[in-house]
């Protein structure tokens, strides 16, 4: 074990720790574990329960702002499992989110139309309430 990797297990905190400090629920983390979207392996306690190390909160808030992007989770689990590789992949880790950005900014520019199709027709019944 790694100095770092022994810093972090020191330092591991419960599921409900985990969920407070992410603001997801401990379901949700129990179904990220189950789907490989863990950046490190989780430690159990003697009872069994999940323990989790001081930096998986940031890495689980990463995850959770690509769902709101729309990221679907079998396109997270290549990235995490790169990111579990370290270094060496760097290149390949980073075409993922950047693929992803543009998919991102595509998906912008079609909300910013709508909104703007629902803003014009907003406008025509507010000229018609006032009238």
């Amino acid at each position: 074990m790694t100095e770092s990797a022994g810093n972090e297990r020191m330092g591991a905190m419960s599921i409900s720790d985990a969920a407070e400090r992410t603001g997801l629920s401990t379901h949700t983390l129990r179904y990220h574990e189950r789907e490989g979207l863990m950046f490190t392996p989780v430690d159990r306690a003697s009872s069994t329960d999940s323990r989790y190390t001081e930096a998986a909160p940031n890495r689980m808030t990463l995850l959770t702002k690509l769902r709101t992007t729309s990221m679907p989770i079998a396109k997270m689990r290549p990235y995490v499992e790169l990111a579990r590789r370290g270094g060496d992949c760097t290149a390949e880790r980073l075409g993922l989110p950047l693929i992803h950005r543009m998919n991102v900014e595509r998906q912008l520019k079609e909300s910013t139309a709508s909104l703007a199709a629902i803003d014009y027709k907003i406008g025509l019944y507010q000229e018609g309430v006032s009238a």
